[in-house]
């Protein structure tokens, strides 16, 4: 990665950072095509690889820049001394959405990558994984899964509403409806209907 990427204006940085997490995020690794980043970015392909060389080192950037974006917002936004399972999720998705606003494909782009089968690109995001794993690890441990109905699982809850919200923002981007402050709404009436049905 060139360092003087980070020389462009903003806006321009953006418009080269969101058009790659929307391609790498709707297509994946494979499928992706340097052709297609371009175009969503309005940019030459010389441009793209001046900063980026190829394909790979694109998305290894993206994939780093979009970690430790979300990182910072979650370690920010999602209080250490919360422990009600709810209460964490809609701090987490709060954390979410303040990112989406910015980089609209980040939190999709992120689901893609966890489930990413294509090597090169596991292996040059392997290192920056594990900081993302470790802060929702660290989110995870300080939930309380207790005090809950005689039957239900409170990790299991934890699991069911994770999926839950993921594909949620995959039908809102396969609709093409995705706004961030809308879909945050729409997640708060999940929680809060999960609330009244099994917390105390």
């Amino acid at each position: 990665m060139n360092d003087k990427f980070f020389e462009l204006k903003k806006e321009k940085q953006d418009r080269m950072i969101n058009a790659a997490m929307k391609v790498f995020a709707m297509q994946g690794y494979k499928h992706a095509s340097t052709d297609d980043i371009v175009k969503e970015a309005g940019i030459s392909k010389g441009l793209l690889f001046h900063y980026f060389e190829s394909k790979l080192g694109a998305y290894e950037f993206i994939y780093e820049y979009s970690v430790r974006y979300m990182v910072l917002e979650l370690s920010t936004m999602v209080s250490k001394s919360e422990t009600n399972l709810i209460e964490v999720m809609k701090q987490t998705e709060f954390a979410r959405m303040h990112a989406m606003r910015e980089y609209p494909y980040m939190q999709q782009f992120l689901n893609r990558a966890m489930s990413e089968d294509v090597g090169e690109a596991l292996l040059a995001t392997e290192e920056t994984r594990s900081i993302l794993e470790q802060e929702y690890n660290r989110i995870r441990s300080q939930i309380h899964f207790t005090g809950f109905p005689s039957g239900v699982d409170g990790r299991k809850l934890y699991k069911m509403m994770d999926y839950t919200i993921k594909g949620l923002l995959t039908e809102r981007f396969m609709e093409n409806s995705f706004q961030p402050e809308m879909f945050y709404e729409e997640v708060l009436e999940y929680l809060d209907m999960m609330k009244h049905l099994v917390v105390r």
